[in-house]
């Protein structure tokens, strides 16, 4: 059965491009025009991928992601023609799982669809079942909870897939290249500058404080380590 991917794109002919190119890959392919309409078809229909532009008339793209996350942890890839840090910043915290910029190659937009859609089958077929407890971080994989000193935080589906990496890899070193191609799986398609982005938000979230950091340590011109 072909993958049903949701573009909420107010702009027809960007809309009708993207379409047209993962129609080629045989995904089945739905146009909402507008942030109302967009919401209504996610609530309605159930999707495997969403593309979602950022400035749409009457619900916003950083809405819609929100209230998503509410409810399901499908793949959804920002799309803007603007490219400010701030906006990916509140995207990522807001749980998107990617940031494309217009104009964008449509060849590398279907390799990212294809990445996230893997990543994703592979997480719901094959969860992680034990549990991870280092001094007073709890990781529970299956459930997809974590805790710190027994209160429970929330975390975006990237940022729990980025935390249980490193924490299952203790004491290890990982540039920020490799870890955006093990969560993200784009290998060189992608913006490094997303893992810096994830990590400062794990560690508001995880670290009594941020500027001293118990658990994720920053290694000067390597990456990043997870104190074991």
């Amino acid at each position: 059965m072909s993958k049903k991917i949701l573009i909420i794109e107010d702009d027809h002919t960007i809309a009708e491009l993207e379409k047209d190119f993962l129609e080629i890959e045989n995904f089945a392919v739905h146009i909402a025009s507008d942030g109302k309409a967009g919401l209504e078809a996610v609530r309605n229909e159930k999707y495997d991928l969403i593309l979602l532009d950022l400035m749409l008339p009457s619900i916003s793209g950083f809405e819609i992601c929100k209230q998503i996350r509410k409810e399901s942890n499908i793949p959804i890839l920002m799309v803007s023609a603007k490219y400010e840090d701030m906006d990916k910043v509140r995207g990522f915290g807001l749980g998107a799982d990617d940031f494309i910029v217009k104009p964008f190659s449509p060849t590398e937009l279907v390799a990212r669809v294809k990445a996230h859609l893997a990543r994703y089958q592979r997480l719901i077929q094959h969860p992680a079942s034990e549990e991870i407890q280092i001094r007073g971080l709890l990781i529970n994989p299956s459930s997809r909870q974590v805790f710190t000193d027994g209160k429970e935080v929330e975390l975006t589906t990237k940022e729990f897939d980025l935390l249980t990496f490193l924490a299952t890899h203790p004491n290890q070193v990982f540039s920020k290249e490799q870890l955006f191609e093990k969560i993200w799986g784009l290998d060189a398609l992608g913006d490094n500058a997303t893992v810096t982005v994830h990590i400062k938000k794990i560690r508001k979230k995880i670290e009594k404080e941020t500027n001293d950091p118990q658990y994720i340590l920053t290694v000067l011109g390597a990456g990043y380590r997870f104190k074991g």
